[in-house]
């Protein structure tokens, strides 16, 4: 079905509300109010391209929930080889963190009592991931994508008064694999983010996997290293299914705003479409192509899927269109105060979208791209809000 949005012009004033709204939208910003019909009751600069940061977000989960499907799980399989060589295989599970390892090694201790190699297989995804916008820096936002990772490829540490170094975090233990890069990073308190050189962000899926292993009682007799499954004389031994269907993962990618995870369903479903391995190009592409045969949108520039990016480029009217295409799945933005939401943030850019709840129920989609520097989108959502409340 063809979900496009038939625009008109904005409705009358509204007791000079708008123009006090005009007044505070620059040329470089777009803002754009509808009523739950489609129909226009505010817009400025609303055809006009802008970078969205990270309320580009709802794009990117409106086409992995339409791709994948709401119910669909992550999966990662393990198989042992004629070697007695235990294999891990990655299909790109954003949540696999510490307590789903440890699950794990509980399953698998039932299975094999020890083994030699721990291989590695991240080739569902192509390597090296590189997304536009993301640099080598130590912040969480930063974090590289991959199709074996774990715990977002972060490990955050703290750094005790006698100078040893402990996990933050009581689930993750500190292993000596990241113990280097703790104290090179100079910090009393922080997050090691690991890097895709060396593979290191697989490298270290495979030490956590390793230590919970062996804490479960499974011996390991040889290295950790990396390789593929599965082969003709390899046996599957257990196919894991993340805890999460992918709802629940979009619900906490818009809580946290979570680049990772964003950019790891655009890849996945990609792959799913265009066939592994998963690249970002694929993502991208496929990303597109549901936005001009399933919304009729063909003026998206988009270069990856968390909006960290300033290639990024949409019009107040096309995030109008997903939003109404989006407006089932609203139950898994953030909601305050009658307002589902998602926020985006970047160095002179802030922007907000969502649905704004009338008090008999109904929704008001509403779009701020604020591209202008010292402008806060949050500062005008008052206004808007009285729009909403003046209308009928």
């Amino acid at each position: 079905m063809l979900l496009c949005l038939f625009l008109t012009q904005p409705s009358p004033v509204f007791g000079g509300i708008e123009s006090k709204l005009s007044k505070k939208i620059g040329e470089n910003d777009a803002v754009l109010l509808a009523n739950p019909s489609g129909k226009i009751l505010f817009s400025k600069n609303g055809s006009k391209r802008r970078v969205p940061a990270s309320t580009l977000k709802i794009f990117t989960a409106l086409f992995a929930l339409e791709t994948l499907g709401p119910d669909f799980r992550f999966q990662t399989e393990f198989y042992l080889d004629k070697s007695s060589n235990l294999i891990i295989k990655g299909y790109g599970d954003p949540l696999m963190v510490s307590e789903a390892v440890k699950e794990i090694a509980e399953t698998l201790k039932e299975k094999i009592s020890t083994y030699n190699d721990l291989v590695l297989d991240d080739s569902y995804f192509t390597t090296p991931l590189t997304i536009p916008g993301v640099t080598a820096s130590l912040q969480p936002y930063d974090a590289p994508n991959g199709a074996l990772c774990v715990n977002f490829n972060t490990v955050f540490f703290k750094r005790k008064k006698n100078g040893t170094y402990i996990s933050a975090e009581p689930q993750t233990p500190l292993l000596p694999f990241v113990m280097k890069k703790a104290k090179a990073s100079k910090l009393k308190k922080g997050r090691i983010i690991f890097s895709q050189k060396r593979h290191e962000i697989t490298l270290y899926a495979g030490h956590l996997f390793r230590h919970f292993l062996s804490k479960a009682g499974v011996a390991q007799k040889g290295q950790i290293r990396l390789g593929k499954a599965p082969r003709g004389t390899d046996r599957l031994i257990y196919r894991h299914r993340s805890r999460y269907r992918l709802e629940e993962i979009v619900s906490r990618l818009m809580e946290h705003s979570n680049n990772f995870t964003a950019n790891q369903i655009l890849i996945a479903a990609g792959a799913k479409i265009a066939k592994p391995p998963g690249t970002l190009d694929k993502g991208v592409q496929e990303a597109k192509h549901f936005a001009e045969e399933t919304l009729g949108l063909d003026n998206l520039s988009i270069a990856e899927g968390s909006g960290i990016s300033r290639e990024n480029r949409i019009s107040a009217n096309t995030m109008l269109t997903l939003l109404k295409a989006f407006e089932s799945y609203r139950h898994l933005l953030r909601y305050e105060d009658g307002i589902f939401y998602k926020t985006g943030t970047l160095y002179g850019i802030s922007t907000r979208a969502g649905y704004i709840e009338h008090r008999d129920g109904r929704l008001f989609p509403f779009v701020v791209f604020f591209n202008t520097r010292g402008r806060s989108a949050e500062k005008l959502i008052s206004d808007i809000v009285g729009l909403v409340q003046a209308s009928n």
